[in-house]
């Protein structure tokens, strides 16, 4: 999803565990090359965040405006996700068998042309259908991306060009919402999405002129199972959570739909443990705590961050009565510092451990949430300054060096399989915590509303108005402000346990010996 912000180059082919000598093309290396090169990388990269920040921002007035069903709503920012987190490997195999640049201009024609489809559908169907397509597209784009730029820029000049990279992904993030908020509130939502498409004019035109690359390595078998499997599992969670806000958690279908998801996940280990170096996802790796320990960050400190991004524009617009601008504006205090610390990060790993900076980064993302407890609905932009401050920080201490780190625990030639598994966890993790918190948000503001004497049926269809679709009526105002903001509460102590869980278990499992910034 879009808190990705890869920090070096990411082999993502079927078996990255293999060397993967490049079939000679031209190196293209002359200055205007590279820039041109790193350019078509980093404008494509921009689009992945704005469409997930933008999407969240601009969700209430299309919902409004096309007349969706809280069910509906929901699939627009899930459908982007499941295909975002499931295929980065996949097409990262395709990029090393049909071309790198083949497959990243396939993926900014995908992210660009379904874009301006959402932006001039007439339904909320047609919507959900185009995200699901484009979240494809920016898988291509991630893993193609990365590619380009390891063939098209030389050595030295490389880690600027991925340090260009990790900004862009940042400005997406930070830049995202506000945007997003003044154009809708300029020229209505389907102006956010025409931007995108916009976007993809100049990304495409630069990717034209830069250099093809293959893996020479690549002709193997793509794992299909494996792709199948997973993409399976995560669609069946994300299906299962939608139905929670709608049948509640004890209902069939949602049970049904958690152990599908259950099921294939285990059917996609034992499918890829049998694969060995072929598969698809070196499930292996999972055996040196280290490693766990770092690929477990997108759960303990990027998740919260995530679900903020996405839910708190709806609690500002549809609760607080905020515009849509100043929801965006609202949301710097967090997203800022996630553009700002990562090359901090790094120097100060240097300077101390990376085991250092990624238990403090779990710590202030558990002080964040704590602090999550004293939001209001009216909480002026210094209120919500306090707990936004640390989960923007610690979010972006730990992205200065999370992907290090997840290539720093397992011996080199393990590290492209390390790589693809961390990318591909950080946007399930981020998946799985839009899907799930919209379900968890929803039923405990649901909770509260029928507490407070609200019908079951009216409680969930409040309380799914205004979680997803950050729409509120004005006679249950007060009633639905006050559910909402306990359940952030609620998601704010909940968050805190598993930073804090995360942090301790960072600290130990990254004990000096593990620590990858000790290996250098």
């Amino acid at each position: 999803m879009t808190t990705t912000s890869p920090g070096r180059p990411n082999p993502t082919h079927p078996n990255p565990a293999r060397p993967n000598p490049e079939v000679p093309s031209p190196p293209g290396t002359d200055g205007r090359r590279l820039r041109t090169t790193v350019l078509a990388v980093a404008s494509a990269s921009l689009m992945l965040p704005f469409s997930v920040t933008g999407a969240a921002v601009a969700l209430p007035g299309m919902a409004s405006d096309l007349g969706s069903s809280v069910g509906s709503a929901q699939w627009v920012l899930n459908g982007f996700n499941i295909g975002f987190a499931a295929l980065p490997l996949a097409a990262g195999g395709l990029a090393d068998r049909y071309g790198r640049r083949r497959v990243l201009l396939a993926g900014i024609t995908l992210v660009g042309a379904m874009s301006l489809l959402v932006a001039l559908a007439p339904s909320m169907a047609l919507v959900d259908a185009a995200r699901a397509v484009q979240g494809c597209g920016a898988a291509a784009v991630l893993a193609s991306g990365a590619a380009v730029l390891a063939h098209g820029v030389p050595g030295p000049r490389r880690p600027v060009a991925f340090g260009i990279l990790g900004t862009a992904f940042g400005t997406g993030l930070a830049a995202g919402p506000p945007v997003a908020g003044a154009l809708v509130e300029a020229l209505g939502w389907r102006s956010v999405f025409l931007l995108v498409a916009v976007m993809a004019l100049p990304a495409g035109l630069c990717a034209t002129r830069t250099p093809e690359s293959r893996g020479a390595d690549a002709r193997g078998p793509i794992d299909l199972a494996g792709l199948v499997l997973f993409t399976a599992g995560l669609g069946a969670l994300a299906f299962g959570f939608a139905r929670v806000t709608t049948d509640g958690w004890a209902a069939p279908a949602p049970l049904g739909l958690f152990s599908a998801a259950a099921l294939l996940v285990l059917l996609f280990a034992a499918v890829e443990l049998r694969r060995a170096d072929r598969a698809l996802f070196d499930v292996r790796l999972f055996g040196r705590p280290e490693f766990v320990a770092v690929v477990c960050q997108p759960f303990t400190v990027t998740l919260g961050f995530v679900v903020l991004l996405v839910y708190l524009p709806a609690y500002l617009q549809g609760t607080a009565g905020r515009g849509t601008l100043d929801s965006g504006l609202l949301l710097l205090p967090m997203t800022a510092p996630v553009l700002l610390l990562p090359l901090a990060a790094g120097r100060l790993a240097g300077r101390t451990s990376v085991r250092a900076v990624l238990t403090a980064a779990s710590v202030l993302i558990a002080t964040g949430a704590l602090l999550l407890t004293t939001l209001d609905d009216g909480a002026s932009l210094a209120a919500l300054a306090v707990p936004l401050l640390p989960f923007g920080a610690g979010v972006g201490l730990a992205f200065g060096v999370m992907d290090g780190a997840a290539v720093g625990t397992v011996p080199v030639e393990r590290a492209g399989a390390a790589a693809g598994i961390f990318n591909t966890l950080r946007i399930t993790g981020e998946s799985v915590a839009v899907a799930g918190a919209a379900a968890l948000l929803t039923s405990l503001t649901s909770a509260r509303l029928r507490a407070g004497g609200l019908g079951g049926d009216a409680a969930s269809d409040l309380a799914g108005q205004a979680v997803v679709q950050g729409r509120v009526a004005p006679e249950h105002r007060d009633a639905v402000a006050a559910g909402f903001t306990g359940a952030l509460h609620t998601v704010g102590l909940l968050l805190a346990a598993l930073s804090a869980a995360g942090a301790l278990f960072t600290w130990l499992a990254l004990r000096p010996g593990r620590d990858p910034g000790s290996r250098r």
